[in-house]
């Protein structure tokens, strides 16, 4: 069962400021779990975001996350006007490096016209309601460094830097 499905929320808009989205006066955002038809606008905000269309991977996540309904597992869109206006992924994880089972954000975005408008913090909100039903108490997610959007966004969400520390190698031939 997925928490976050059907959940309505009112976001805060002001002043136009969801510029061109059907629906934008009205505020009213609904999230609600990802279906096949929603891929296309999911694979559309990535690549105007990213400017990368990427395809093949959004039809994995979508296959991995979206088509089984799971507890653990979510993959969730916000809808304004008719529209997909943004989108939420993530599961639930159990003792990676020995850390407890808690809620991981995979992946979050909302489209530029919907940005500053609460979308977010809805989406952000419903995937953690998810992950409470699935009966964890914390979520963790990782983003680059230098992403001072979406860093700005977790923290004022109340978000902050968890117990481990990221770490990579390059892999030469």
């Amino acid at each position: 069962m997925n928490a976050g499905a059907g959940t309505k929320a009112r976001a805060a808009v002001s002043g136009g400021r969801r510029r061109g989205l059907p629906g934008a006066d009205t505020g009213a955002v609904v999230i609600r779990p990802a279906r096949r038809g929603d891929l296309e606008a999911v694979i559309a905000i990535d690549a105007r975001v990213t400017g990368l269309p990427k395809r093949d991977y959004w039809q994995s996540l979508y296959r991995r996350y979206g088509a089984k309904r799971d507890a653990g597992r979510q993959f969730l869109v916000a809808i304004a006007g008719g529209e997909v206006v943004g989108f939420v992924i993530g599961e639930v994880r159990d003792w990676e490096f020995g850390s407890p089972p808690c809620g991981w954000g995979v992946g979050i975005d909302v489209d530029p016209r919907a940005r500053q408008a609460g979308v977010g913090t809805h989406l952000l909100q419903a995937i953690c309601n998810g992950f409470r039903g699935a009966g964890v108490d914390r979520v963790r997610t990782m983003l680059a460094r230098d992403n001072h959007l979406v860093l700005s966004c977790f923290r004022s969400q109340g978000m902050m830097a968890g117990p481990f520390i990221p770490l990579e190698m390059v892999l030469s031939p």
